[in-house]
């Protein structure tokens, strides 16, 4: 008998899918049913989810199943085309309203199974793709999205951002097969007729767990990067890359009831020159691919690899595939980051404003009309736009006669200048939760902005409403806002409480501590405020808040704040 232990349900159901079909086609004839559970999971690597609007339980309606589609845009470069139609897309076959994610991508929420295909064609005939915006693959690669087009660094960083794309991209036709062939020219194909291609970084199964990428600067990491399980740190010496910092095995996701799950940071591997880095991308992946955890998707990521056997021994893996010896990291620190909102110079005579969208929802509500703002001002100028991490838009390639015009029709619609809003709101970061999340326990962007009201009256109160403090939330342990990183992290607990972590910082480099678990919602902000008028009295100079959490440890601020 062997002693491999057995494999998970998932990866038996990737085994016999013949490269991500399945019976989806099969099951897309009967719009009405549900997908069924298995389906559900290969959907994600064609990047859908299905998901229940969970506000209608307890109605003695029926379930309202809606599918999420998400797009993949690396770097979150979007053509004014493409913004404009993903607007057209949410209110055709959505919710009437466009999600900028956490990851630069586009969601769009309530879209019925009978018009899920229709949907997906529409995203690929603007030029984007849903392939591998969820599931056991890479995902989207991120990168800072700032258009100073008389900085290289900048653009080289972009541009690495697409080719590790499509190098990572699945190479099987499962996708163009169920969603994009076209019925009406004689083309279409028995999709049941299966011919499987190579998948030269893949393989048979896939990944063992999903894999994000990102690509940051020192002095700006402004996506996170050491969240990611790959992250590519450039050294540069302000003109030209010199190469990458190589980092590995970041990840936010946590089960509270199984203790050998954790949050990390990703760790240093490696130096690779720029010419290297979508090679060591790709060995990477395949280190992964062929060590992760593939019967316990719980432990399944490849953060649980490098704890578990160690640094070293993943280096390995890695150097296995790539033929040859990495060379040592650089000695060179995360330092900064930045929202890149508000008006700056492009480096070309133009200009680019960043658009802070609380919580990334796209929408019109009352006086406050985003989806009209942008739908005007997008039509009226056509500029492209840039998706950032912290869930705003960046408008490009902005002419300085405009700018006047531009301005005021944000401020028409109800939408604030960047200057107008404190910085713990545009640092501010929200998941979806409830109520279309499955996995969620509590509310999150919902509740977000009633939070930020009530830590800014603090504030306030405080006279520190001029500082940079970072809050993320999330309505589980899940980690999709990356809840462990910042300097107050807000996870969903159990129904209205949340965990409070403290310690973290807005440049990501470091986790959160838990500080107090179950808080009420209402409660969170005057938990937090003791620690604020503590900071004010007793801070270092330049000292954020998540570093002066850090400094004084939890045994410490619990005393201050009268929580032990």
């Amino acid at each position: 008998m062997s002693d491999a232990p057995e494999l998970s349900k998932i990866e038996h159901l990737k085994a016999v899918s013949r490269q991500l079909r399945g019976t989806i086609a099969e099951e897309l004839l009967s719009p009405e049913t549900p997908f069924s559970e298995g389906m559900e999971q290969l959907l994600k690597n064609h990047g859908t989810y299905q998901q229940e609007d969970r506000d209608g339980r307890g109605t003695g309606e029926a379930k309202a199943y809606g599918m999420m589609v998400r797009s993949r845009v690396p770097g979150g470069k979007v053509t004014t085309e493409q913004f404009l139609s993903e607007l057209d897309l949410c209110d055709r076959f959505g919710n009437g309203t466009l999600r900028i994610t956490t990851r630069q991508g586009f969601q769009l929420h309530g879209v019925l199974k009978g018009n899920l295909r229709e949907t997906i064609r529409e995203i690929n005939l603007i030029k984007l793709t849903t392939l591998a915006a969820c599931g056991d693959v890479n995902r989207n690669v991120m990168c800072c999205p700032v258009p100073i087009n008389s900085n290289s660094i900048r653009r080289d960083n972009q541009v690495l951002a697409d080719r590790i794309a499509e190098h990572l991209r699945p190479r099987t036709n499962a996708y163009f097969d169920l969603w994009l062939r076209d019925e009406q020219t004689g083309q279409e194909e028995n999709v049941a007729d299966f011919q499987p291609v190579e998948e030269p970084v893949y393989g048979a199964n896939y990944l063992p767990r999903k894999f994000k990428i990102g690509i940051s600067l020192p002095e700006d990491n402004c996506v996170d990067v050491l969240t990611y399980d790959l992250g590519f740190v450039a050294i540069h010496n302000g003109s030209k890359i010199d190469g990458y910092n190589v980092y590995v095995g970041g990840g936010q996701g946590i089960t509270p009831a199984n203790k050998k799950t954790l949050a990390t940071v990703a760790k240093r591997m490696a130096f690779c020159s720029p010419e290297e880095a979508v090679e060591v991308a790709g060995a990477v992946v395949k280190a992964f691919r062929d060590t992760g955890n593939r019967s316990d998707r719980k432990l399944a990521r490849l953060k649980y690899v490098i704890a578990n056997q160690g640094l070293d021994f993943f280096r390995s893996k890695v150097e296995e595939h790539l033929g040859r010896k990495l060379a040592e990291a650089r000695d060179v620190e995360i330092t900064g980051v930045d929202d890149h909102m508000g008006w700056h110079e492009q480096g070309d005579g133009n200009l680019f404003l960043g658009v802070n969208i609380e919580n990334g929802r796209i929408k019109d509500d009352g006086s406050l009309r985003i989806k009209s703002g942008l739908r005007a001002i997008l039509g009226k100028y056509g500029m492209n736009t840039r998706l950032t991490a912290l869930q705003g838009v960046i408008l490009c390639d902005i002419k300085p006669q405009d700018r006047a015009d531009i301005s005021r029709m944000l401020a028409d619609h109800g939408m604030a200048a960047a200057e107008d809003l404190t910085l713990i709101r545009r640092y501010s970061i929200a998941c979806p939760a409830l109520p279309t999340c499955h996995l969620s326990i509590t509310e999150s962007e919902r509740v977000m902005p009633r939070v930020i009201d009530d830590l800014e009256v603090e504030l306030r109160r405080l006279d520190l409403i001029g500082e940079r403090i970072s809050v993320h939330m999330t309505g589980c342990p899940n980690g999709c806002a990356r809840p462990y990183t910042p300097d107050i992290g807000l996870v969903g607990k159990s129904r209205g409480k949340y965990t409070v972590y403290l310690g973290g910082n807005a440049e990501g480099t470091r986790l959160a501590f838990l500080f107090r678990d179950q808080v009420p919602l209402e409660e969170i902000a005057q938990s937090v405020s003791p620690l604020l008028s503590y900071f004010k009295a007793e801070r270092q100079e330049s000292e954020s808040f998540g570093d002066f959490c850090h400094r004084k440890g939890l045994a410490d601020l619990q005393v201050r704040s009268g929580s032990n």
